[in-house]
């Protein structure tokens, strides 16, 4: 992924503090953690990513 466009919350500032960035494919949604952009990502399929979202809608 490495040509993905990484964002992060606007809240988390640039003080390098523990902050999950997000990516947005069109195949999957991507999550790693902003302290190790190098380190392992985690990707969801859309449609399980929104299976996801419904879940934890009725938490």
């Amino acid at each position: 992924m490495s040509n993905t466009v990484w964002r992060k919350a606007t809240k988390s500032g640039e003080n390098g503090g523990a902050c999950v960035e997000v990516a947005n494919t069109p195949q999957a949604i991507a999550f790693r953690d902003s302290k190790d952009p190098n380190g392992p990502e985690l990707v969801i399929e859309r449609k399980d990513f929104q299976c996801l979202i419904e879940v934890l809608k009725d938490v």
